[in-house]
């Protein structure tokens, strides 16, 4: 078997999308959490219901617009705070382990990726400022091909960007329905379960589950 590329999702994985509002808190009020919750989640279910409609918006389009359904949602939040929201979402902040396991990965001579629902401005804002270009040999994003993990043709980025074949990707995923579609595709997929979720799609299992990503080594010896 050809040296495995590590490819990681990128929101969720990399980047704690609840970052945003971590930094304005306070002026959310008590519903910040859930508002942060009900974000993400129209975040995440535009991509799927534009993509089975065979429609295309770009990913901080639809982030624009969960944000205003979220804030419509919980009218006690300060709308004011909404376009300090996005600024904060535009570069995210990386989880800890985000940037040592990478720098762990080049250091072992390995090619590392990310594949992410995210528009190129995007990722190019949060990789930049969670020091991760050198880190990285690409970044890809769903916008060439306009549609949304967890279609088959996203993951086929990987294989075409690497010329490899899909059984030697590692795939890491916080996203259990992005880990489906990845070991679908025939990626090796690795479960990122910060939260200790209860598992699904039992069908298409990853390949391991781990809590952080410093397991990473351990987890894909």
């Amino acid at each position: 078997m050809a040296q495995p590329v590590y490819v990681f999702d990128a929101y969720g994985t990399l980047f704690n999308v609840h970052a945003a509002i971590g930094r304005h808190r306070d002026a959310c009020g008590p519903d910040a959490d859930r508002l942060s919750d009900l974000w993400r989640t129209k975040q995440l279910e535009y991509t799927w219901t534009l993509t089975l409609a065979d429609r295309y918006e770009d990913f901080w389009t639809l982030t624009e617009r969960a944000l205003d359904y979220a804030l419509a949602r919980f009218p006690a939040v300060d709308r004011g705070v909404g376009s300090r929201l996005l600024d904060a979402y535009f570069s995210l902040d990386a989880f800890p382990d985000a940037l040592p396991a990478l720098q762990t990965l080049k250091e072992r001579g390995l090619r590392t990726a990310i594949l992410s629902n995210g528009s190129p401005k995007m990722l190019a804002a949060a990789v930049t400022a969670a020091r991760m270009d050198g880190v990285l040999d690409r970044v890809l994003s769903v916008d060439t091909i306009r549609l949304y993990k967890p279609r088959a043709e996203v993951y086929a980025l990987v294989t075409k960007a690497f010329s490899v074949a899909p059984g030697d990707v590692i795939f890491v995923s916080s996203n259990r329905w992005d880990i489906m579609g990845a070991v679908a595709f025939g990626f090796r997929g690795l479960w990122l379960n910060r939260a200790g979720l209860p598992d699904e799609y039992p069908d298409q299992a990853p390949h391991r589950i781990i809590t952080d990503i410093t397991m990473l080594s351990s987890a894909t010896a």
